[in-house]
């Protein structure tokens, strides 16, 4: 009995440690990315079913990603797996999109598997959504399995973040791409899109000084930029120096913050005097970027920035801009009754910094336009000079709106 006793425990143990070898053999590390410099990131994506290893147990992380594994890792990481193995997006980045993108998800792609097709293009799902969801332009590829370059991803990211976040200040982004000593290599559109990828913490040069214009990018790559873009924890600070008093971290949509480049003295002071035309607005008023949003009351603010990207009703009543890459600044007055009254400091606040001893003039002609098409007069849009500057007004009196729209006078 005893004999018994001990045999049957002898194979109990060999059982219970045949599985947890196993176990362990399962969860060991692809056997070529121990101590590879992306070891943990290749490791949690690849947990995260972003990219799969090959079959004899190797990963290959410095082995080029192709344009459709790419998009297809793309797509997956803005997804979650659940306990039963399904995927769906995750709710952030269903936020994130544009009301127009966030319907396409809904009606074309509600039955979406995030799987390969059996059946023709393996990649064509995730290539169809990419495409449809505008972070590619399908057109610009003739081989979907050639390898992909760091121009190539770069423009993929740029569109992404066009479509989920916001872009940053061309101005500074360009700035700080010009250090790469390889940057004129890239056609002027290409450095269009490394400059937003660099400038967004997302990408990076080399030691050397270069970005790396037609390398390509390898797995191990893809996954590190992948996991920087949707995690924006992840991605490289990058700091503007304080020395250059032209440019300001100003806050954005979403609660971030963006670097702006404004291209003289009077743009960036102007942008102080945006703070101080909202304070005289009390509550109801909101400057993100550079531009300060009037609203009618409480509830007006609630109702416009509650509503999702790419809609174009409700707007607020008023708003004071700010262009820096044209140099131009602008007032855009929706004439509803009360508005000027509500107004009036604000305008005027803006008006006497930008036209100093003209402001007056500037009133009047703002003035006059404005309440002839509150009334519902008929207004033509014009072009004045006042001062050293050219005001085009522009009247849309069906929607009863004007812009007045402000730039240097050239000659």
């Amino acid at each position: 009995m005893r004999r018994r006793t001990v045999f049957s425990f002898i194979i109990a143990l060999l059982c219970f440690s045949g599985t947890a070898y196993a176990k362990e053999q399962t969860t060991l590390p692809f056997k070529d990315i121990k101590g590879h410099w992306a070891e943990k990131t290749i490791t949690e994506m690849v947990a995260k079913g972003i990219l799969d290893g090959y079959p004899n147990g190797s990963f290959q992380p410095d082995q080029p990603v192709k344009v459709d594994q790419f998009i297809k890792m793309l797509i997956l990481s803005y997804s979650d797996i659940h306990q039963n193995g399904e995927r769906s997006f995750t709710p952030s980045f269903l936020q994130s999109l544009s009301t127009e993108n966030q319907t396409i998800i809904k009606q074309d792609y509600r039955y979406f598997t995030f799987k390969s097709a059996t059946v023709g293009y393996w990649a064509k799902p995730y290539i169809d959504i990419a495409s449809d969801l505008h972070f590619l332009n399908r057109s610009r590829y003739s081989d979907f399995q050639g390898d992909m370059t760091r121009e190539n991803v770069a423009e993929v990211l740029y569109y992404t973040l066009q479509e989920t976040e916001f872009l940053e200040d061309t101005q500074f982004g360009q700035q700080l791409a010009q250090a790469y000593g390889d940057l004129r290599s890239a056609t002027e559109r290409e450095q269009k899109f490394i400059a937003e990828a660099l400038v967004k913490g997302i990408m990076e040069g080399y030691p050397n000084g270069y970005f790396g214009v037609g390398d390509k990018v390898t797995r191990a790559q893809a996954l590190v930029l992948l996991n920087r873009l949707t995690n924006k924890e992840k991605r490289i600070a990058v700091i503007a120096p304080s020395s250059d008093k032209l440019r300001l971290a100003v806050p954005t949509t979403g609660g971030g913050m963006k670097t702006i480049v404004f291209p003289d003295q009077r743009m960036r002071d102007a942008y102080d005097v945006l703070k101080l035309a909202g304070e005289q607005r009390g509550t109801n008023q909101v400057l993100l970027d550079t531009t300060l949003r009037l609203f009618k009351d409480q509830k007006e603010k609630d109702t416009v920035t509650a509503s999702s990207a790419g809609v174009a009703k409700p707007q607020e009543e008023t708003a004071l801009w700010l262009d820096p890459q044209y140099n131009a600044y602008g007032i855009t007055i929706q004439l509803r009754e009360g508005t000027l009254a509500r107004n009036q400091e604000a305008v005027e606040t803006f008006s006497n910094y930008l036209f100093g001893y003209n402001a007056a003039t500037f009133r009047k002609w703002f003035n006059e336009v404005c309440t002839h098409v509150e009334a519902g007069k008929t207004v033509s849009s014009k072009q004045v000079t006042i001062g050293e500057d050219k005001v085009d007004i522009l009247v849309d009196g069906g929607n009863k709106t004007v812009i007045f729209s402000i730039t240097k006078k050239l000659g």
